[in-house]
């Protein structure tokens, strides 16, 4: 065994060769003589399938201030949130720089450890990589700039290049960005939110969603109080901060006029899902994005839905007022090639092509009569499942009874649930591919109960539609009281065009930053049901266009596809496809002060009991018939 002197010395050596090796590794790290040159970062450039360029975003949005115009108690609330001994450490933390690089070493997340000198010294001279080498360059660099630098020389640097979100780098942006005004007028507490985001703006920026939100008004909440607890901020003054400082909505990028706005929109939200691209580096520019999206396509869907729509007279009849209208057309490989998002993104926001509120009418029945044929039904419970084909016959008669495998179903109110036709028609006895083509409701609500209104559920998710677009599943469900969105239906209907196969929709083919690729996921294509059950509801569809509810598309060709009304006539669709693309278009109109739906009764001067509206199928024939068959 060695002796306690042998230890003692061994140790010292170690500790002394540890010593140098860190004082020559702070002699040789350089303070970097240029800040990053965020003036030269680039614009994002959108392109459409074909190479030609679509759009141009998100140059760098940075302007400095000088720190004397930022309120005190704005600046201790980054302060309080980030680093609150700042004035008085030495430009790095030891005990988070051991958290930090034990964490690097064990494999696990490098974030965290970073002084507000540090986070400075990454934003300013380093980059945003998470990696042993470029944290010890960060801690010297850091410790020599506290030397070189007053400390409101680092607060002023730092609030000039952290990111805000929002495309923003610096406070002075953010402030525009989120309050419309001049940093020097912020108060405490929305300096508090600014300061929140600093944390990630990703997460904390309210307009993404409730549960940013929930989030920022927790930390909201928390900064508050910690500036109190250290004695920057008046108990007295804290408590008037009662109401979160709501930011405003995000400005709509210029430039993104029409339908463009849209597919910039939807091509973002797929980088930011599919790629390892974060919104941070993302906003910083660069990036060139292939979109999915064909141009020929676009502009003859844009032209059928506003030569259709231009059949309404809103100006003269109530029933033409608040009509929305959303389209997509996705091929079987999943990609999106053409949307229409609404009457302009400039004039609204908000993309109706993926928009999940309105109901999918009877155009959601062959994903009921799918799951009937792959799962078969069952009449009594305890007993095996019975199979069915298209040529099953059931009761097409008006106001049938609806029964479960216990017996009649009954409602709340203890009445019998009845199934309704349209128009109060009896059909007598229909087989089930009939009932599919000709719309007839009461066959189909039975079937739903037969089948189970769960498996008929995940039949329709299988086919592609997302499980929280499927609402609670009560009777009416299989007459469409699923809310998909225009891409969700295009890409269902195109896994019967595939003879069961399915792709999920995608709008990014390539994603670049200056000439390098970037990896981007895209979906590969899965059975998700069975060729037999995907080919006997393509002849349903078929049948439908031959002599059933959809005889109007027999003028775009060889075509299937299904009409789909709502429950008291408040949404209209149609869905159907040639070849391998496939196309969804919605109408509905929505009150723009409840948001809620209203009946599209006397919509375009029809009789008022006229059930649903032509409008969609009439837009999906005219597009079909523009453009090239695939």
């Amino acid at each position: 065994m060695p002796s306690w002197r042998q230890v003692a010395g061994l140790c010292s050596s170690v500790v002394g060769a540890v010593a140098v090796l860190v004082a020559i590794m702070y002699a040789r790290t350089d303070i970097p003589a240029d800040l990053n040159a965020f003036a030269t970062q680039q614009d994002n450039v959108y392109y459409w399938a074909d190479g030609t360029e679509m759009a141009r975003t998100g140059e760098v949005n940075r302007q400095d201030t000088d720190l004397d115009k930022v309120p005190e108690k704005v600046r201790w609330a980054a302060l309080a949130a980030e680093n609150e001994t700042f004035y008085s450490d030495s430009g790095v933390s030891p005990s988070g720089m051991v958290r930090a690089v034990s964490k690097m070493v064990t494999g696990g997340s490098t974030q965290g450890g970073s002084t507000i000198t540090q986070q400075y010294v990454k934003n300013a001279y380093l980059n945003q990589e998470q990696t042993f080498t470029r944290k010890l360059t960060e801690m010297f660099i850091a410790i020599k700039l506290d030397n070189k630098m007053s400390k409101d020389d680092i607060l002023e640097g730092y609030l000039n290049t952290s990111w805000f979100g929002r495309g923003t780098y610096g406070i002075q942006r953010a402030s525009h960005a989120y309050y419309g005004k001049d940093v020097s007028q912020l108060n405490a507490s929305e300096g508090a939110f600014l300061a929140s985001l600093l944390k990630g703006a990703g997460l904390y920026d309210p307009s993404l969603g409730p549960k940013n939100h929930e989030r920022a008004v927790e930390r909201w909440n928390w900064i508050l109080d910690r500036m109190v607890a250290i004695g920057k901020l008046p108990k007295e003054e804290r408590a008037r901060y009662t109401t979160f400082p709501e930011p405003k909505a995000p400005p709509k990028p210029a430039g993104l006029t029409g339908q463009t706005g849209y597919l910039v929109e939807t091509a973002r939200q797929y980088v930011s899902a599919h790629t390892p691209v974060t919104e941070k580096d993302f906003d910083l520019g660069g990036y060139q994005i292939r979109t999915t999206f064909e141009k020929p396509s676009m502009a003859a869907l844009t032209k059928a839905a506003e030569e259709v729509k231009g059949r309404l007279d809103p100006g003269k009849r109530d029933a033409d007022k608040d009509v929305r209208i959303g389209a997509a057309s996705v091929t079987t490989d999943g990609r999106i090639v053409a949307l229409y998002g609404g009457p302009g993104y400039l004039q609204q926001g908000f993309n109706d092509a993926n928009s999940s509120v309105v109901p999918a009418g009877t155009a959601f029945t062959p994903f009921v009569y799918a799951a009937a044929l792959r799962d078969g039904v069952q009449l009594e419970r305890g007993k095996p499942r019975t199979p069915v084909s298209p040529a099953t016959v059931y009761n097409g008669d008006n106001k049938v009874s609806l029964r479960t495998p216990e017996g009649p179903y009954w409602d709340r109110s203890g009445k019998i649930v009845k199934a309704v036709n349209d128009g109060g028609k009896s059909w007598g006895k229909v087989t089930l591919k009939e009932a599919v083509a000709q719309s007839v409701n009461t066959p189909m609500m039975q079937l739903g109960m037969d089948v189970g209104l769960d498996r008929a559920g995940r039949a329709a998710v299988d086919a592609g539609l997302l499980e929280s677009s499927l609402g609670t599943k009560l009777p009416a469900f299989s007459l469409g009281t699923a809310t998909p969105s225009a891409i969700r239906m295009a890409g269902a209907y195109g896994t019967f065009a595939a003879r069961g196969l399915h792709s999920e929709p995608y709008s990014v083919d390539r994603l670049s930053r200056n000439g390098n690729e970037v990896p981007v996921e895209k979906p590969k294509a899965e059975r998700t049901l069975p060729q037999t059950v995907a080919t006997a509801v393509d002849d349903a569809l078929r049948e439908a266009v031959r002599r059933g509810t959809a005889t109007t598309a027999k003028a775009a060709g060889d075509v299937a596809g299904k009409t789909g009304t709502g429950q008291g006539n408040k949404s209209a669709w149609f869905a159907g496809y040639r070849g391998k693309v496939s196309t969804a278009v919605s109408l509905s109109r929505i009150d723009p002060k409840t948001q809620e739906l209203l009946p599209l009764d006397g919509l375009g001067g029809a009789p008022k009991d006229a059930a649903g509206s032509t409008y969609p199928i009439d837009i999906w024939t005219k597009y079909m018939t523009a453009v090239k068959q695939k």
